[in-house]
Formats: structure tokens, sequence, C-alpha cells
């Protein structure tokens, strides 16, 4: 199947993206709705189906000045919702790539991950450095670098670096048993761990 130059589809198992970059939302709409009935041609041609209540879209502007900002794409002939952000191999985008959304939710699981460690394991009555720091590296650090070179500059939103960071200090208190008082540049010397934000920076070069 061929699609015009605007246009890139990546798949991935049942997912399938369609991205398209124009001028103008006008442009986009044309583009698009001409690339969904290629794809639907070639669906009912291979007797594939597509699930239009699922389908979704989103439009991504770097335009300030007001227009309308609502997209008319059909697929089957049915309208595709139209949402400000959506999920996509574990990793929340939004219409503006701020990923305020995703940092939302991994910060919320891995705080709850924390309480639920804390409460099961005791940790605040004696649970060794080594238990924590295994814990830390092996259940809350991955959570909070995946997608790291896709949102790494989301960090540099004041809001979103210290969500990470009460995260990373939530953990830091329980391993060095201090006081919540100790600041979390102090914290992260009493425990030798790298700051979050530095680590998901170091994670974006690889």
């Amino acid at each position: 199947m061929k699609f015009t130059h605007h246009t890139k589809v990546i798949a991935f198992a049942d997912d399938l993206v369609i991205m398209t970059k124009a001028e103008s939302i006008p442009e986009a709409e044309n583009i698009r709705n001409a690339e969904l009935r290629k794809i639907s041609t070639w669906a009912r041609e291979n007797k594939l189906q597509f699930n239009e209540q699922k389908s979704q879209i989103m439009l991504l502007t770097r335009r300030k000045r007001k227009e309308i900002k609502e997209d008319k794409i059909y697929l089957n002939n049915r309208p595709l919702i139209q949402v400000n952000s959506m999920k996509y191999l574990g990793i929340i985008f939004d219409h503006k790539l701020t990923f305020r959304e995703h940092i939302n939710y991994m910060a919320e699981k891995c705080t709850k991950l924390i309480f639920s460690l804390s409460k099961s394991a005791k940790l605040n009555w004696g649970l060794q450095h080594a238990a924590l720091i295994s814990i830390y590296t092996g259940a809350i650090l991955p959570l909070l670098l995946y997608g790291a070179p896709v949102r790494y500059k989301a960090i540099d939103i004041a809001s979103n670096k210290l969500k990470l960071t009460r995260v990373q200090r939530l953990i830091n208190i329980k391993i060095a048993k201090a006081y919540r008082t100790v600041s979390n540049e102090a914290l992260c010397a009493l425990t030798g761990l790298t700051p979050i934000t530095i680590k998901i920076q170091e994670e974006s070069q690889y």
C-alpha cells in the first residue's frame, strides 16, 4: 500500500498509528481521509475489519492563533472521535506533547506501589538497605524511565520535574531512614542514587 510523503504509518501488534503532516488543518483533513479510504479499501479486499468505535484521532498543532481545531475524519463512512490524549505502547500522548497526563499516571502508580510495599513489607521496621535498593531499581525505576527517549524534554517543565522528584524522594526517605525535612539532593547523596531527572536524560541518549 502506497501513501503520500505527508503520511507515516506505524503498526505494532493490533495497533495502527497514522501520522499526517500538513500546512493547515483542512489540508491534513483531506490527506487523512484519502489515506483512510485506501486502508479501508485494502481491509475489505483482505476481509479485515477495523473497529471504528475504538479508533481515535488527535490533532497536534503549534499555531497559537484561534482557529477551528476540529477534524472531520471518517473511517468506513463513520466519523472518528477526536481526543486530546491517547495511549500508545504504554505512553500517554497529549495534544501538546507535554506528557503531563503520562507523568501524572506514572507518578500515581509508583506512589501507590511504594505505599503498598511499605504496608506489606513493613519497610519502616527494618527492611535492609540492599532490599530497598532492589525494590527501587527493579520496580520503581523501570516505571519512571519507560519511554524516556520519547518524553525526556518533558522534565524541562517544572511541574513534571517536581512530580518525578517527589516519587524518588518518597523511596529515598525509606532507603536512608531519614526525616522528611532532608532535601532530595542530600537523600540522593545518602542513598547513592542518581537524581531521577539526570537518570532520564542519560537514558534518552541511548
